[in-house]
């Protein structure tokens, strides 16, 4: 199928629409959770690790009851069997962690709209490490558009003035955080395209399996750092802030289903050249709600980005 007949076909578009509804508001709500200060010694919220646990729990739930009331067809006999390994669906568990988890930590180095743009560098992993792993072949021109993508990136981070050796040290992590998420979403693709052409794997069942690989994972790493005590700690002390995660981690695991339907259908290339689309909006708004301000430099690497 070609690229205009995947954006006319009407499944792609209700997959599209659905990514884009939920993952603007859950870009709102991400912002507002670990960008706000809390009470009066003005703490803000660093529990990344906790934040993508709770998305996790609610994913692998949403999961089950997608799966018990939409793909359940043991009656009729057509239910197949998920030929899937646990060492795949843990592989690339390991990878959706620790991306998700670099991505939001990020967040304390750097504004939200450099998190953004940076991370609509996804395509590029994408297509490197499918390229290699999984031995895919694109067309020039989506290797131009890649490059237009790169440019705009280069464009955006590029900072001709010096500033303090400690903004420039946190930035220089920011960064380091956000090229690690990246990689891992390049594994997580090549990961996910297996599962699609090797074994046919289903959405519901790649989303529970993912999900429930990824909280096993995550409560381990909470235990041994600490993190799940000092979480619930803050938790109690500002209980208002439990909405907006409830909030943002019901969006993550509706977004995430529309995500898993795209890639089974589409594959990972066509998803991620979704969710970059609509981090333009999640831009725009995050400068209109939340005061982020851009350079007409930036805002030219912000064009350069989603036209590539």
């Amino acid at each position: 199928m070609s690229s205009l007949g995947q954006f006319i076909n009407k499944k792609f578009v209700f997959c599209a629409a659905g990514i884009f509804f939920c993952y603007f508001y859950y870009g709102i709500l991400q912002e507002k959770i670990t960008r706000a200060k809390y009470g009066i010694k003005r703490e803000q919220f660093t529990y990344s690790m906790s934040l993508v646990f709770v998305q996790c729990i609610i994913n692998t739930l949403f999961a089950i009851f997608f799966n018990s009331f939409f793909t359940s067809n043991e009656k009729d006999g057509t239910k197949s069997k998920d030929t899937t390994t646990n060492f795949l669906y843990a592989s690339a568990s390991i990878c959706y962690v620790v991306a998700m988890v670099s991505s939001n930590r990020s967040l304390e180095h750097v504004s939200y709209p450099t998190q953004v743009i940076a991370k609509s560098c996804k395509p590029i992993p994408v297509m490197i490490i499918g390229v290699l792993y999984t031995r895919k072949r694109y067309t020039l021109a989506k290797y131009f558009f890649v490059l237009l993508i790169v440019i705009g990136v280069g464009t955006f981070m590029y900072n001709p003035n010096k500033s303090s050796s400690a903004a420039t040290n946190a930035y220089f992590i920011g960064e380091l955080l956000l090229l690690l998420s990246l990689t891992m979403d390049g594994f997580l693709g090549a990961f996910q395209d297996r599962m699609k052409s090797e074994h046919q794997t289903k959405p519901g069942r790649m989303m529970f399996w993912m999900n429930a690989w990824s909280t096993l994972f995550l409560l381990a790493a909470l235990i041994v750092t600490g993190e799940l005590k000092q979480f619930i700690s803050f938790i109690n002390r500002f209980s208002f802030v439990i909405w907006s995660i409830l909030q943002f981690s019901i969006m993550s695991a509706v977004g995430q289903l529309f995500i898993f339907l795209t890639i089974t259908n589409f594959g990972p290339l066509s998803c991620s050249l979704v969710t970059t689309t609509r981090k333009f909006f999640t831009v725009l708004f995050s400068v209109l709600l939340f005061g982020n301000s851009l350079t007409g430099q930036q805002w030219l690497g912000t064009a350069l980005v989603f036209s590539g």
